[in-house]
């Protein structure tokens, strides 16, 4: 696919940039004006355009779910690619992925231009490198299984084009998450996400409102392939990792939510089963052994209503 050259998105004045997440806003020229109320007041009040902005971009954040959810149950990983403040962000999505839903670490790859040291600090011109972006990519063995999601506030850095262009030609799905509308990274993927937030209360710091809606459309969009690949129970997170004390605390407490077990009962069948709460669960609802649970976990592909053989649930 031809992506549409960087330079033709590049305002010939500064009022007239088209990315909206560059211009500056009309509205609060007196900012560095305000008392501590009133400044705290401006600035929690824009972000509440990044909602606005999600919500607006829900049915095409559905789309990219139900694009992706085939991949991931043939065993695709997901790829996250951005720089500066969107890089972090795909690094914290797929960081939490593990912990949270007992995702493979080694299926959560994220990318950041620049490498692990930009995730402290910037590394300057990391993310005009779309060759660099298409390296990364391609070293990280990206194939047809595979979901990249791109993320760049701009819509216009070359690492993130870079990284979609390089994904595509290795027949991935390609999912890209932007800020203005009509960019280069847009048409260049497979699933576009627009998250139109406009300009930001301090001109062009997209760490604000813009950050705020990719971390909410992130959010969503992996929560919801968790769930829809059987990570989730209800709205019980009956996958979680207990990797300490207070995660141990709440998997015993799900256990007993969900079976009506107290806690000791609930403490010594999670302990059997090296604390694997949908395991669990199983046990306890049907009173079989814990390798009869595995094996209807197992049969069900993983979904805890199913191996239950309860009714209702969304079929994947």
């Amino acid at each position: 696919m031809m992506l549409e050259p960087i330079d033709s998105v590049l305002p010939t004045a500064p009022d007239q940039d088209p990315r909206r997440t560059e211009r500056v806003h009309p509205d609060h020229a007196d900012l560095d004006l305000l008392d501590a109320a009133a400044l705290v007041r401006v600035l929690v009040l824009d972000q509440q355009d990044a909602l606005n902005a999600v919500q607006a971009a829900a049915p095409a954040l559905a789309q990219a779910v139900e694009a992706a959810l085939g991949r991931l149950q043939a065993g695709g990983r997901l790829v996250y690619a951005g720089a500066g403040t969107s890089g972090r962000l795909g690094v914290l999505d797929a960081t939490e992925l593990t912990p949270t839903f007992s995702w493979p670490p080694e299926r959560a790859v994220p990318l950041i231009a620049g490498g692990e040291r930009a995730i402290r600090q910037a590394v300057e011109g990391a993310e005009d490198d779309e060759e660099g972006g298409a390296r990364d990519v391609l070293a990280v063995q990206i194939g047809p299984l595979d979901v990249l999601i791109a993320v760049a506030a701009s819509g216009t850095t070359p690492y993130a084009l870079g990284a979609v262009r390089a994904a595509r030609e290795a027949g991935a799905l390609t999912i890209a998450l932007a800020n203005n509308p009509g960019t280069p990274l847009l048409h260049a993927a497979d699933c576009p996400i627009l998250l139109d937030t406009g300009p930001e209360v301090i001109s062009g710091s997209t760490r604000l409102k813009a950050g705020t809606a990719q971390k909410i459309a992130l959010n969503t969009l992996s929560s919801a392939l968790m769930v829809r690949l059987g990570k989730v129970y209800g709205n019980l997170m009956v996958d979680v990792k207990s990797t300490n004390a207070k995660l141990e605390d709440r998997a015993m407490r799900l256990v007993c939510h969900a079976t009506g077990a107290d806690e000791a009962t609930a403490k010594a069948v999670l302990d059997s089963t090296g604390g694997s709460v949908k395991t669990a669960l199983v046990m306890l609802r049907l009173n079989v052994t814990a390798a009869d649970a595995e094996a209807r976990l197992a049969a069900s592909g993983g979904h805890a209503r199913t191996a239950l053989g309860e009714t209702g649930g969304v079929e994947s």
